[in-house]
């Protein structure tokens, strides 16, 4: 599946989560489940924990995370 297939799984709706990048729009943000991807579980740990995630989801979060840290310059906020 391209990017931009990925990419038109996440919604954003003032009414789901507050209005944070949701999969689907259902109700898992996309921080939620990088965090679980950073913590240490696999794709299809998270899959079988969330049986209404499909892999393509968990693709689609990954792409969204990707497209973020794209920046063209990165400065220290530590003082």
């Amino acid at each position: 599946m391209s990017s931009k297939n990925l990419l038109s799984r996440i919604t954003v709706s003032a009414d789901i989560c507050h209005g944070k990048p949701c999969i689907r729009g259902l109700r898992y943000p996309v921080d939620f489940l990088l965090e679980l991807l950073s913590g240490g579980m696999t794709a299809e740990q998270i899959l079988a924990d969330y049986p209404d995630l499909e892999a393509d989801d968990v693709r689609a979060a990954c792409a969204y995370g990707a497209r973020l840290a794209r920046v063209n310059r990165v400065e220290s906020v530590m003082a």
